[in-house]
Formats: C-alpha cells, sequence, structure tokens
C-alpha cells in the first residue's frame, strides 16, 4: 500500500468514526468501532470493517443500518475532507477481536486445565 493511500484510508477512518460517534442517531448501530478502512488505488471504492458490540442478530441490523446511511456519511465527509473523489463506502463486520477473545478463552481454558493435573 502506498503512503497516500495509507494516509487517505486513515484521515477516513477517523472521520467515519467521528461521524458514527457524532452524527449517526440510528439506534441500531449502538456501540460501533471502525478498525479499519481499505481504499481501493484509484480512491473511489472503500471498505470499512466495523466492529459492533453486540448479538449476532443485532450486528447485523447495525451492519443493515450502516449500509443505509453509506450515502449520508459521504455527504459528511465530502463537507470534512479534501478529496477530489469522495469514495463509496461498502461496510463490513469485523470479526477478527471477537476471534481473538475465543482464542483467549481457548488459552485460557488450557491453562485453567494444565493447573488441575
Amino acid at each position: 500500500m502506498s503512503i497516500r493511500l495509507a494516509r487517505v484510508s486513515q484521515l477516513l477512518k477517523s472521520e467515519i468514526s467521528d461521524v458514527l460517534q457524532n452524527r449517526l442517531r440510528d439506534p441500531r448501530i449502538g456501540f460501533t468501532t471502525v478498525t479499519d478502512v481499505e481504499v481501493s488505488k484509484d480512491l473511489r471504492h472503500a471498505k470499512v470493517f466495523v466492529s459492533i458490540y453486540a448479538e449476532k442478530e443485532a450486528q447485523q441490523q447495525g451492519l443493515e443500518a450502516l449500509e443505509s446511511a453509506a450515502n449520508f456519511i459521504r455527504a459528511e465527509l465530502t463537507q470534512r475532507v479534501t478529496l477530489r473523489f469522495i469514495p463509496r463506502l461498502v461496510f463490513k463486520l469485523d470479526t477478527s477481536i471477537e476471534h481473538a477473545d475465543r482464542i483467549m478463552q481457548l488459552l485460557n481454558d488450557l491453562h485453567d486445565k494444565d493447573k488441575d493435573d
């Protein structure tokens, strides 16, 4: 990834996070964190990876709410970011935190089992 793409990704991550926290009022979004943004080389598309702290069904509803708010978020970005093109946003659920928690739980279980033996 080029330095420019990395900077744009980081800028978008920061601004999208701010929009989610301070501008969106949809209760379906809940506690959502932007974990990463991947921008295409032509800066026309961006995958926004989010972690939604909720049950599976609520996560799906939150993701749907984000998809429906994508145009609003893009409009907010046009006011905040100076880019020739504001990329189209696609939201993806980032499950890496849940995966890491599961691995830690398994390791702790193994550690506890070794203590018992």
